[in-house]
């Protein structure tokens, strides 16, 4: 069992605490919070081990856990990474892409392997579905969430679209070529509702809606591909395929055939891909395990990371 401790015992952090220490994979070794009276409150009411100092966590685990705000990703990163440490780091990686770049260089010098917390890869409508998605050219997401006043310290851009801008470079295998966007803050100094058209060099185009001030949550990305027509609903956890296929020469009485203008015939087709119910962020974390311990390549790496930050980037530079 590789020894975890966790950096940060807030909502987020809280909940690693307890996945890790039942997680058959990781062996919890305790946690640091800056929040001193916090941390001791989270010892006395849960158990796991206190560490009044981030050198002395470090020191007496094999992966360290980062779920701190974003400010301090890179200090505890570069921390942990310069004592031959495996990292996981929750989305956005850093607080900048010169950051990223940076954490990822001293990764490779070390040795060590790092996981960013792009948690929807781990959803179960995604990945019942994403064998089915090939070459999408057209991406629309909605990410809309009620108001809440945590993460209100960074732009909705990096506290909700990055899940979405992560997933679609995680489909899309192509380079982005051209990024426009607009947002507006309503309540909070920085914007709490946006929209982004992401074009890439194949052609695809994305677009991306991410709102923190709606009446209703709501979590959907569609994909349009040759033939195919692709729903992930994540916060529902349901998903759809319907597909398109040459229509046979006599059709049979209840299958549905579509004529285009040039007299094409098609048959429209329903797939209903098995879902099973997982925890998400056990996954994550427990991906990183098998990834250290088989010498794999982590399903999320800081490259993936470091790509979603960029994108991310490029559009909170057009609000200016």
């Amino acid at each position: 069992m590789l020894k975890a401790g966790v950096l940060g015992a807030g909502h987020l952090g809280k909940i690693h605490l307890r996945l890790l220490n039942q997680s058959e994979k990781y062996n919890l070794i305790g946690f640091y919070d800056a929040d001193i009276e916090n941390g001791k409150k989270v010892e006395a009411e849960f158990g796991y081990k206190f560490f009044h100092t981030i050198e002395d966590l470090i020191n007496a685990v094999d992966v360290v856990d980062i779920v701190t705000p974003t400010l301090s990703h890179y200090d505890c990163a570069i921390q942990a990474i310069e004592k031959g440490k495996h990292i996981f780091i929750e989305k956005p990686i850093t607080n900048t892409v010169e950051e990223a770049e940076k954490i990822r260089a001293l990764l490779a010098e070390n040795h060590v392997k790092g996981q960013v917390g792009h948690v929807e890869r781990f959803n179960p409508a995604f990945t019942a579905v994403k064998n089915d998605i090939h070459t999408p050219m057209f991406i629309e997401t909605h990410r809309l969430a009620e108001f809440n006043p945590r993460g209100t310290d960074v732009p909705v851009v990096l506290d909700l679209m990055i899940h979405d801008i992560d997933i679609i470079l995680s489909v899309v295998k192509s380079k982005v070529k051209h990024v426009l966007a607009s947002g507006v803050s309503v309540i909070s100094d920085t914007p709490d509702i946006a929209n982004a058209r992401i074009e890439f060099e194949n052609g695809c185009v994305a677009n991306l809606t991410a709102s923190r001030i709606s009446l209703k949550n709501m979590r959907k990305t569609r994909f349009f591909q040759k033939d195919a027509y692709i729903s992930v609903d994540f916060l529902e956890k349901k998903c759809e395929v319907v597909k398109m296929k040459d229509a046979p020469e006599q059709p049979g009485d209840f299958d549905m055939v579509l004529q285009n203008a040039e007299g094409v015939k098609k048959q429209i087709y329903f797939d209903n891909p098995n879902i099973s119910s997982n925890n998400a962020i056990l996954d994550e974390l427990e991906s990183f395990a098998d990834s250290i311990n088989n010498n794999t390549k982590p399903i999320v790496t800081l490259h993936d990371g470091t790509e979603a930050l960029r994108v991310a980037t490029q559009i909170i530079n057009c609000f200016q």
